[in-house]
């Protein structure tokens, strides 16, 4: 389970983005909560929604009365500004647009979208919803959600949630076609059921002619954003409507609007090479990856990885002819002469110094606030990098007779399974040796 944080998040619908926070969900006292900024009166749930950061800030600064007031992170969010309130790409989510990305391909960055949008709204739905009661079990079938319900338990839609394998070749087309067909049927009466319960209003503080055209309205640099953000993640529990959240993680180190990075993924994804950004103790640099009969290839020669401390730089190498082991994959020459910059998506970054501090973390105490889903992309990082340099070390660390590999093998069984204070040290102490192991294969490159 992740530690209690608050993650501002921005939902399009109508023509008009609203910006709003959302706390993942955590454990506390045995229970799971989630919330969102908002409050309910006449038993009707409603989630304020600010025309910008800047208007969500001010009223962060200056409101008490909502369902976020007692999460455990909440006097940090009071101090943050506009910046820190921006959401980054990963947490803006179009609802206007689902019907254009199911009609796109299903490649990778189509799927992630669609399925993280409906996440969401079955999130909010679930946050929202204030039917049944605790002593009537005819009512604990009953939901105010209806549309959304019936949405998720499709499994066309479930599907979304496996990736683009998914989706390829003909059952996979016909699969796509399935998507697009249940939204074609429910979307329209699940963002009816969802528009009730959204505040535009953001609590009385704003109006609808607050609210610029979405299609005018120009993204927010990330360049503008503080580097390193760290806004309110999964840290610390909270109050009644809520669930596990962390203080917003790093996001890398790598700074991008969200049009630089649907641009730079799509010719990205073509050429089936993708950059990825590495954090380690010695620094941070991004390289380049590919499969080959589904084993990792890295940008590097002889098991050294090359590295580069930012897009522009290995955007530069690449169009030298210093031999490396991707010259030989057919796609290269496209990759020598773009101009579009390598930059790497949230799916391929990996912090792997960030699991090390969320162990040291819970070796101090800060045990059911973590799950074992905290493995689940350093790791898939790591055996790539050790798969490309050989590392056998790490293989060893990773196996299932290892405490780490057990401990991976259960977030692969069970991500929600809180991490253990008592295992977290020896945890700790695998994971920074395979850290250790993996940097020694890591030449950053000038």
């Amino acid at each position: 389970m992740a530690r209690p944080s608050i993650v501002p998040i921005a939902l399009t619908l109508d023509d008009r983005i609203g910006y709003t926070l959302w706390a993942p969900p955590w454990e506390e006292d045995g229970e799971e909560w989630q919330a969102f900024l908002g409050t309910t009166e006449d038993d009707v749930a409603k989630v304020h929604l600010f025309p910008t950061p800047a208007a969500l800030a001010a009223f962060c600064r200056t409101s008490t009365e909502h369902d976020l007031a007692d999460h455990p992170v909440w006097p940090v969010v009071v101090g943050l500004g506009a910046d820190d309130l921006t959401p980054d790409d990963d947490h803006r989510f179009d609802l206007d647009g689902v019907y254009d990305i199911a009609a796109e391909n299903p490649d990778r960055w189509a799927v992630e979208e669609l399925a993280a949008t409906v996440d969401i709204v079955s999130r909010l739905a679930e946050c929202l919803d204030t039917s049944g009661g605790e002593d009537d079990d005819e009512d604990d079938d009953e939901t105010q959600f209806e549309a959304v319900a019936e949405l998720a338990a499709k499994p066309e839609i479930g599907s979304l949630g496996l990736g683009v394998d998914a989706f390829v070749g003909r059952s996979g087309e016909d699969a796509w076609l399935g998507v697009g067909s249940v939204l074609d049927d429910l979307w329209e009466d699940v963002v009816e059921e969802l528009d009730e319960h959204l505040d535009w209003t953001g609590a009385g503080t704003a109006t609808l002619e607050d609210y610029p055209p979405a299609s005018d309205v120009e993204e927010v640099d990330a360049e503008d954003l503080p580097d390193d953000v760290v806004l309110v993640g999964d840290d610390q529990p909270t109050g009644a409507a809520a669930a596990p959240v962390r203080t917003i993680a790093r996001g890398g180190r790598i700074s991008a609007s969200p049009a630089e990075l649907a641009t730079a993924g799509a010719f990205w994804e073509s050429v089936g090479i993708l950059p990825v950004e590495i954090v380690v103790p010695e620094g941070a640099g991004v390289t380049l990856r590919c499969y080959v009969e589904d084993v990792a290839r890295f940008l590097g020669r002889d098991g050294e990885i090359f590295v580069f401390g930012t897009p522009s730089d290995l955007a530069l190498f690449c169009k030298g002819s210093e031999d490396h082991d991707l010259m030989e994959i057919a796609s290269w020459p496209e990759v020598a002469e773009t101009d579009v910059p390598p930059l790497p998506s949230e799916q391929d970054r990996y912090d792997l110094t960030e699991l090390s501090e969320v162990l040291a973390e819970v070796a101090d105490g800060a045990a059911g606030l973590v799950d074992h889903r905290a493995f689940a992309q350093p790791v898939e990082g790591v055996r790539d990098l050790a798969e490309y340099a050989g590392l056998t070390r790490v293989d060893e660390l990773l196996a299932p007779s290892s405490a780490l590999g057990r401990a991976v093998a259960r977030g692969e069984a069970d991500p929600q399974a809180p991490l253990r204070q008592e295992d977290a040290g020896t945890l700790r102490r695998e994971w920074d040796e395979v850290v250790t192991q993996v940097s020694g294969a890591l030449v950053f490159r000038d």
